[in-house]
């Protein structure tokens, strides 16, 4: 039959593929483990390395130099800059403001009113605030903001007037070399002036000595208007005695 006959082959058509077939997945055997090289191997290694000679100039001197390039400032920067640095340097009040939008008429209104004052509206420089002693004051600077300086503290004005400008919100302030917040600043405003509390303290300091000297006194005094007052018991005393005798020979000559 054909089963018996070796050479005989079944016909299959191309492009046909079995209905069911099996693929192996999974590793590989691995036959070669890693293997620690033999000293001696190593050495040898380590004796035909290739070290690359050192040049004869260190690499530092053969770079060129880069020449740092400064920025020339403008006029108009300038300026301003000296402008911040002069009042930093000239008053005791600076306190730091959010300025949002507003119209150049209350703007200028608002500029009128503190200038009354004598408070002045400076626009900020961030360069000049990160290189002065108020660099402590540069969270505040988040947004558009102005400052308010003058050389007296006058704190109470500088309320009063923001009260009526609701564009600028009071964030904190610098006052005689303290960083204070807006509640700061507040609390501040409700102290008395400096010449009343110098008066306040001027009359406590001249009470304390004159009650003092009242008290020193006050022995020595009831001292003495008791002895005047014994005094004159005594001699009222040698008075009453001394009346009798001495009207009556008066009398009795008058009778005579």
């Amino acid at each position: 039959g054909a089963a018996d006959t070796p050479g005989l082959r079944c016909s299959v058509p191309a492009g046909w593929l079995p209905a069911l077939q099996l693929v192996r997945r999974g590793s590989k055997a691995v036959t070669r483990h890693w293997k620690a090289m033999h000293f001696q191997r190593q050495k040898l290694m380590a004796v035909t390395e290739y070290i690359a000679p050192r040049p004869a100039v260190p690499e530092r001197c053969l770079a060129p130099r880069r020449k740092v390039e400064e920025e020339e400032e403008y006029g108009y920067a300038r300026l301003l800059r000296q402008q911040v640095e002069e009042a930093f340097r000239n008053n005791r009040m600076i306190a730091v403001c959010q300025y949002n939008s507003m119209s150049g008429e209350d703007m200028m209104l608002m500029r009128h009113y503190l200038r009354k004052h004598n408070i002045e509206v400076k626009f900020i420089v961030r360069p000049v605030l990160s290189q002065s002693r108020y660099k402590n004051l540069l969270p505040l600077f988040v947004s558009r903001n102005i400052l308010l300086v003058s050389p007296e503290t006058k704190a109470k004005e500088m309320l009063r007037v923001l009260k009526g400008v609701p564009q600028v919100n009071l964030l904190g302030a610098c006052i005689d070399d303290t960083i204070l917040s807006r509640q700061g600043v507040e609390n501040f405003a409700k102290l008395p002036s400096l010449e009343s509390s110098q008066g306040q303290t001027l009359g406590t300091l001249a009470l304390l000595p004159s009650q003092t000297c009242s008290m020193l006194q006050h022995g020595a005094a009831h001292l003495a208007a008791l002895l005047d007052g014994h005094i004159q018991q005594l001699q009222a005393g040698a008075g009453e005695t001394g009346s009798p005798a001495g009207t009556e020979p008066a009398q009795s000559s008058g009778t005579q």
